[in-house]
């Protein structure tokens, strides 16, 4: 095999689709960056599996409703984040049973994580404690979930997530989502990780142009089933310097490690003879 490559082994994805959900308007405005996307990728990544999809949803209960209704009936595993809390603009609670076709109830687990908060947080005040206040009925209404949910402990302050039909509702804060997401990863589909050897080979092709080389590209993928060939272009960018300064593609091929020797060699040789030059990435 060519030994001048970009080789990079990872585990395929498993046949089970994973999904995302951002719900809040804060994203939607730029008044919050979302950093939810980028983690679960990598948390994913990390245990051999891949994304599928990705949505964004701002804090209408119509729209949410559909997208979770649709999210339901795909079958995919679905991480939802934001809109669980008890505030008037979280809907996402409200919208989950309504799209199951159930009701909210408070959830006996939650309620004793929800109350051991409470006295944590009222450090010996009476009128704090006191769990009947209307503040802390308000507080209790964060655990309330569509009747049949599991519950996903939240370790930065107590108060849980759920689950049910495999979507996973977690908060919009992602200090707190992003071990949920782990913990959920690691106790219901842990036997989905690292199912196969996948790797991940490219080169750049200065001054690349894509649609002469797509036809090569499909070509590839007919001739090698199970491979992949992907091209990302790039109009350039000085501060790298070198090769990476003008317009290039970084030309690639993915899938199982086994497949993959033969078509790297027709892709590289079919790219010379377009008469492109390669670049090896270091």
């Amino acid at each position: 095999m060519v030994d001048a490559m970009k080789k990079v082994e990872v585990d395929a994805p498993a046949s089970r689709r994973f999904g995302l959900i951002v719900i809040g308007d804060e994203i939607l405005s730029g008044r919050r960056q979302d950093k939810h996307l980028s983690k679960l990728i990598e948390l994913l990544n990390e245990r051999g599996l891949g994304l599928s999809w990705a949505r964004y949803v701002a804090d209408d209960p119509e729209q949410i409703t559909a997208t979770l209704k649709q999210s339901f009936a795909s079958g995919d595993v679905v991480f939802s984040t934001g809109g669980i809390g008890a505030t008037p603009d979280d809907h996402t609670r409200q919208c989950a049973a309504l799209s199951l076709g159930t009701k909210l109830e408070l959830h006996p687990t939650a309620r004793e994580l929800i109350a051991g908060r409470i006295q944590s947080m009222a450090e010996g005040d009476p009128i704090k404690s006191d769990l009947n206040s209307p503040e802390n009925q308000q507080r209790f209404k964060m655990g309330e979930f569509p009747i049949g949910s599991e519950i996903i402990p939240n370790p930065y302050n107590q108060i849980p997530g759920f689950r049910i039909q495999e979507h996973h509702f977690l908060p919009g804060f992602p200090v707190m989502a992003a071990p949920m997401m782990a913990w959920c990863l690691d106790t219901h589909y842990k036997d989905l990780f690292h199912q196969e050897n996948w790797a991940e080979q490219s080169f750049i092709v200065p001054k690349g142009i894509e649609s002469t080389l797509t036809p090569l590209m499909e070509r590839i993928e007919a001739n090698f089933p199970g491979v992949k060939v992907f091209s990302l272009p790039s109009v350039g960018d000085a501060s790298k310097g070198g090769v990476y300064a003008q317009r290039h593609i970084e030309l690639g091929i993915k899938g199982n490690a086994n497949l993959l020797e033969s078509a790297w060699i027709a892709l590289r040789t079919g790219t010379q003879e377009l008469g492109y030059e390669i670049v090896d990435i270091s």
